[in-house]
């Protein structure tokens, strides 16, 4: 299977729609989880849409931002999991997991910045 522009688009679509019905959800949940579920569910979701900038990115010239998706998708899905496993009580924090979650989100902006010199020339 070959990671496709198509492939990426829609899991970043299907990756906002899961980060979309958890924040809708901790609207009903009691404030201590509802505010861990929140921040799973913001993160997953601004990385889903950074996914879908990559394609912008991409049309405009900087083909490099094709490697930040997974990046971005797999750091957030990663980073919501734990909240959502904490939230409701089948995991305790985990810093260490969290920490890699960061840095394969961050990976993917450092991308999306490399492949931004890309741009218009």
């Amino acid at each position: 299977m070959r990671w496709t522009r198509q492939i990426w688009m829609r899991l970043a679509t299907i990756n906002a729609l899961i980060s979309t019905l958890a924040l809708m959800l901790s609207a009903y949940a009691p404030e201590p989880v509802s505010s861990i579920v929140r921040i799973g569910a913001q993160v997953q979701f601004m990385h889903s849409m950074a996914s879908i900038a990559c394609a912008t990115f991409m049309n405009v010239g900087a083909q490099g931002a094709r490697h930040a998706p997974a990046f971005l998708l797999s750091g957030s899905l990663l980073f919501a999991l734990l909240h959502y496993g904490q939230a409701i009580g089948f995991l305790g924090p985990q810093l260490g997991v969290t920490c890699f979650a960061m840095i394969l989100m961050a990976s993917g902006w450092l991308i999306m910045f490399a492949a931004g010199r890309a741009i218009d020339k």
